[in-house]
């Protein structure tokens, strides 16, 4: 009911300004400060204020009284508070937010917006096991796809698969070159890329300590893979597919832990097989941004802001990872409507470089979004691939379910609920509230923002952290649960006497919902569809994890005053049951777009 409020907040504001002849370019509606009493503010009279020749105070007080809420369906009232016009929802806001997230599993889904969108997150070289690191792209990769698809956009996800590259001739070379008898240790686990990342680490290390002469020879079999590639050579392709798609496998696994799944793993090679990498560079080559310098054809971008040329073809004529991603992009624009990709920091400079590429040949690169982000430390520092140091990925996904594991044992004798849980239960719970944990922190920051993972913080049960607003999920799945063994109708769960569930089965009085604290609960159930519209907007899935905690302190209010089945009133009892019906609702879906558990019981 938010999105339509403001809608029509919008429509009565944009009005008044015109019947006063004040421009309407910026309305300035916002959510109001935790002080003030309204359901939306305008700040418009400051931006007004040296047009009018008048106080902000004043300026506001005249659009107020020049809005008509006459043929509104939610706004009750407007009035002022400083400089701010305020807006007021009535009664049936409320009443249509609870009967729709009441009886809606769905609710906060916006409708589908016919346009599809493909997510190209993670994409991490197949040289070994995915470590920490790197972890905030599958999770906050994973969080935007399904942002998108609660936004209504139909969501393709996408593993571009660097298949091409040197990494990839280094370990297809090593691969072949050494045995199991010349590598230094066994596999740290029975899993595909933990038992062929030895063999990238010795050639690795080979190139990097044997004799000039061995290196040497080593450099041309890998230039031999490279070129071969390149020439389209299936032999090649097959040799360098086998190590691609065994590790791949291997990662796959790791990443479905998460989970992080995908529609489709697209390989770099396919755009060299198909020729539209060579029709790339020719056509690079015909723009006047192009050089020929230092043995290599360039792109000069200084139109762009950007300083630094962008290298498209070498003085071999073979082609780079970027002149490859351009004709992957461009096969994007060809199949979908927008293209999001997200990437680590270290590749900010490469996704200026391809965007504006990509403008030079001709794409509508207001189609292309990209999310950047920094990456995860634990506090004793960095992790490293290539020397096989630091912690995996599946380590830390291990670690978060024992600990978690040891919070719910030491916490039974506080749970509330009067139900047992098996050994199942805990071990359930330990997998939803730890792999949640590593989920939710690392999600629930700004992108932009380094990170140093602290288990203290992650498992925290009292703090703002996946427990604490998983918590909520399992209180309003206890309640409701008590609710129908009590023999009271709860929205979508109870069944008639052939056993039937109507959804929409709700009859109850929003009016009956006399305290505050649930109202307020209610506020913010009539704001999830809208936060979810935001975030899609601006790619920004953290917002959703901030919505959850101040979704959580307001069920947590309620849930202290507002006890449901021993109200006061059957009316009470009932109107309290739906509202928990649309909490449950709510937090399920704003989880499940962060990719985070919801519990049934804790």
């Amino acid at each position: 009911m938010f999105r339509q409020f403001r809608s029509e907040v919008e429509a009565a504001l944009a009005d008044a300004l015109g019947s006063l002849d004040l421009p309407t370019d910026d309305l300035g509606i916002e959510r109001p400060p935790d002080d003030m009493d309204a359901t939306l503010a305008s700040s418009v009279a400051f931006r007004l204020a040296g047009e009018v020749g008048d106080a902000p105070p004043n300026v506001a007080a005249t659009v107020a009284e020049a809005v008509s809420v006459a043929d509104a369906d939610y706004i009750a009232s407007v009035d002022t508070a400083g400089p701010y016009v305020n807006f007021h929802a009535n009664e049936r806001y409320l009443a249509d937010t609870l009967d729709s997230a009441a009886v809606d599993a769905d609710y906060g889904a916006l409708p589908d917006r016919d346009a599809s969108v493909v997510v190209e997150h993670t994409s991490a070289n197949p040289t070994g096991p995915v470590h920490v690191g790197r972890a905030r792209n599958p999770i906050v990769g994973d969080a935007v796809a399904n942002l998108m698809e609660y936004a209504g956009y139909d969501v393709d996800r996408h593993y571009y698969v660097n298949d091409a590259g040197r990494q990839m001739a280094v370990f297809t070379w090593a691969y072949e070159r050494f045995d199991e008898s010349d590598l230094d240790a066994e596999p740290a686990r029975d899993r595909a890329e933990y038992d062929l990342v030895r063999y990238y680490r010795k050639g690795n290390a080979f190139l990097e300590e044997a004799d000039a002469d061995a290196v040497e020879a080593a450099e041309a079999e890998i230039q031999e893979i490279l070129q071969g590639l390149e020439a389209g050579d299936e032999a090649t392709y097959e040799r360098v597919g086998e190590v691609v798609d065994t590790v791949l496998g291997g990662m796959k696994d790791c990443l479905a832990r998460l989970p992080a799944e995908f529609d489709e793993f697209v390989k770099e090679t396919r755009f060299m097989r198909d020729g539209s990498t060579d029709e790339i560079a020719a056509r690079l080559k015909e723009t006047d941004q192009a050089v020929y310098e230092e043995d290599a054809w360039q792109l000069e971008l200084d139109a762009w802001g950007i300083e630094k040329n962008l290298v498209f073809l070498r003085s071999d004529d073979t082609s780079l990872y970027t002149t490859r991603d351009l004709a992957h992009h461009e096969w994007k624009f060809d199949n979908y409507d927008r293209a999001v990709t997200v990437l680590g920091e270290d590749h900010k400079l490469q996704a200026d470089q391809l965007d504006a590429t990509l403008e030079l040949l001709g794409n509508d690169t207001d189609r292309l979004g990209h999310v950047i982000y920094s990456y995860v430390n634990l506090p004793d520092g960095k992790m490293s691939t290539r020397k096989g140091t630091g912690v995996m990925l599946d380590d830390l996904l291990d670690e978060a379910i024992d600990r978690a594991r040891d919070a719910v044992e030491s916490r039974m004798d506080d749970r509330i609920r009067g139900d047992d849980l098996t050994d199942e239960d805990v071990e359930r719970i330990a997998h939803q509230v730890g792999i949640g944990a590593v989920r939710y922190d690392i999600v629930s920051k700004q992108p932009a923002k380094a990170i140093t993972f602290e288990w203290e913080d992650a498992l925290d049960f009292e703090a703002q952290s996946a427990p604490f607003v998983q918590y909520v999920h399992a209180r309003c799945a206890g309640i409701l649960d008590e609710a129908a063994a009590e023999g009271v109708d709860v929205p979508g769960v109870t069944a008639d006497a052939d056993g039937r569930v109507d959804p929409d089965a709700l009859d109850v009085d929003a009016s009956a919902l006399e305290t505050e604290e649930a109202r307020e609960l209610l506020r913010e159930v009539a704001r999830f569809p809208a936060a979810i519209e935001a975030a899609a907007d601006d790619l920004e899935p953290h917002t959703i994890a901030t919505f959850t905690r101040e979704f959580a302190d307001a069920y947590n209010a309620f849930y202290r005053e507002c006890p449901v089945v021993t109200a006061e009133t059957d009316e009470l009892r009932d109107a309290r049951v739906a509202v928990v019906a649309a909490a449950k609702h709510t937090m399920a879906n704003a989880l499940d777009v962060l990719g985070v558990e919801a519990p049934e019981s804790m």
